[in-house]
């Protein structure tokens, strides 16, 4: 065993990335118990990161870890139960991991764990930050950064999901085909939503999202290879890799903003786009389409014109009328409002987009704003593009996206 302290440090840091999940899943999925074993297994890292410099990296780290987590968690348990009935459940539960426990590779309930965090009794807003602690390794801060509230609103969220995945007894399976539906789409969406907050940071250079969108692909990844014949696991990694590979060309070389119909095509990223094609092909052929393989698709109309030097506006409204049918969004409506006009003319998309006005939740939400800006300008509506333009500016976060419509708006007046 190499024992010099560079390679214990790179060893440690390597099963932390690699088994940090799947050795608390494991842990968790006999007790229910996520923050008693997430404790174990920091104690198990703290171990390994005092002892491997000096004896060297074990020949199975991940058996190291869970062996001292597994004596870490028992110690706990001991700790707790002094009665006679304590004990005695304390044999069994010592038994079933010494039974379990085998040189076979370590079962992956990684799966089961992300279930759980995304089990109905959890509150949905918590769901993405609980599956970043539980399977990624996420501390509160970091996560609570990249979500935008304090490190002690999240941590103290977090400790009430995990509690009530204890109290409630939330059961660490995968459901029921009867039943996969709902639950399916909180993981995904929960994935999503944190690939999303990274994605929001273009240049990857806020420390607060930094690593977010990688993050959320490696779950992604994760999905699709636990559940292989899944089409919107599929469909969502798919859609997650198509974004990625644009993101050398969302900024030009002064850092502004630049619109996915305007960006260099040559510069997105040919292999991600490759592997996001062949995913989408192959979910294609499991007979059920979902939100995620339509969102898919529609970024595969996008990617297609590297190859034909224009974009099919046509198929891209027709996406969006079926993404509309199954996700009534108003997202996907302005999206298909923006189709519309790209195929039918800046009238048609404007009412397309008038049909949306009584939705209260635009008011405060920029696309709809910029969209309508921009069809009105065409439309040779000076003033009220220009109204359009403050709100969208007004509400945009991303100084670059601000000064990409300010420079639209400016253009407008002179």
């Amino acid at each position: 065993m190499d024992s010099r302290p560079e390679i214990a440090w790179a060893a440690a840091e390597t099963a932390a990335r690699q088994s940090y999940g799947k050795l608390v899943a494991w842990l968790a999925a006999r007790t229910r118990d996520v923050a008693a074993a997430e404790d174990a297994l920091a104690d198990a890292f703290a171990a390994a990161l005092e002892r491997w410099p000096r004896t060297g990296v074990p020949e199975k780290p991940e058996a190291w870890l869970l062996a001292v987590a597994r004596r870490r968690r028992v110690d706990a348990v001991r700790r707790r139960l002094t009665s006679e009935a304590g004990r005695e459940h304390l044999k069994l539960i010592a038994e079933e991991m010494e039974a379990r426990m085998t040189d076979e590779d370590l079962p992956d309930e990684r799966l089961r764990l992300m279930f759980a965090c995304a089990h109905p009794a959890i509150e949905p807003g918590i769901r993405s930050p609980l599956i970043l602690q539980t399977v990624l390794g996420f501390d509160a801060a970091t996560i609570a950064s990249a979500f935008l509230v304090s490190p002690a609103t999240m941590g103290q969220r977090l400790v009430r999901a995990k509690n009530r995945i204890r109290e409630t007894g939330i059961p660490f399976r995968v459901p029921d085909r009867t039943e996969l539906g709902e639950r399916l789409d909180a993981v995904l969406e929960a994935i999503y939503a944190a690939f999303a907050e990274g994605w929001s940071d273009p240049a990857g250079t806020e420390t607060r999202r930094r690593n977010l969108a990688s993050e959320g692909i490696w779950l992604g990844r994760l999905m699709a290879s636990l559940m292989p014949e899944e089409p919107e696991a599929l469909g969502l990694l798919s859609l997650m890799l198509f974004a990625e590979a644009r993101r050398a060309a969302r900024r030009d070389a002064a850092g502004d903003y630049v619109p996915l119909a305007e960006q260099d095509h040559t510069l997105w990223d040919g292999a991600l786009v490759d592997e996001a094609e062949s995913l989408l092909r192959r979910a294609a052929t499991m007979g059920v389409i979902g939100r995620y393989q339509l969102e898919a698709a529609v970024q595969s109309a996008h990617a297609a014109r590297r190859l034909t030097g224009r974009t099919d506006w046509v198929a891209v409204r027709e996406l969006y009328d079926a993404l509309l049918s199954i996700a009534g969004s108003p997202v996907v409506a302005i999206n298909r409002a923006v189709a519309i006009a790209e195929a039918e003319g800046a009238v048609a998309g404007l009412a397309a987009l008038y049909v949306l006005g009584d939705d209260k939740r635009l008011d405060e939400y920029q696309p709809y704003w910029a969209a309508r800006a921009g069809l009105l300008a065409r439309l040779g509506q000076a003033p009220r593009a220009c109204e359009a333009y403050d709100r969208a500016i007004g509400l945009e976060r991303d100084p670059a996206v601000r000064r990409f419509l300010q420079g639209k708006r400016a253009a407008l007046k002179n």
